[in-house]
């Protein structure tokens, strides 16, 4: 892993925790294949309500709980890192919804003694 300072991109993808690549879930697949191709950062969010095409909402809600919750999927890395890693992303990841964007990176402040 490096450390990214200043300018890089973020990698937002969003998928159903019921989606699948050769029977694994895709959100291990994605991960995986970030962290074999070196990327900086990923991180995975479930959310508590969403609809997209179908208009179909989804949802956590108080009596039941929904077995097929968005998750959104961020990378930080830099823009060329981003750039190779798309192809592969759209390999397994065909139908996701994809977006990418321009991020700074704010440095951590220095430990003190």
């Amino acid at each position: 892993m490096h450390t990214l300072q200043g300018t890089a991109q973020r990698l937002s993808i969003y998928i159903s925790e019921k989606d699948q690549f050769e029977g694994k879930n895709l959100h291990e697949v994605i991960m995986e294949q970030a962290q074999h191709a070196s990327l900086a950062g990923l991180s995975v969010f479930r959310g508590l309500y969403s609809y997209g095409r179908d208009k179909k909402i989804h949802s956590m809600g108080v009596l039941r709980i929904s077995e097929d919750l968005p998750l959104l999927i961020q990378i930080i890395d830099t823009k060329e890192n981003i750039q190779s890693f798309i192809p592969k992303l759209r390999q397994f990841a065909p139908e996701a919804l994809i977006l990418q964007e321009d991020v700074t990176v704010i440095p951590t402040a220095e430990k003190r003694a």
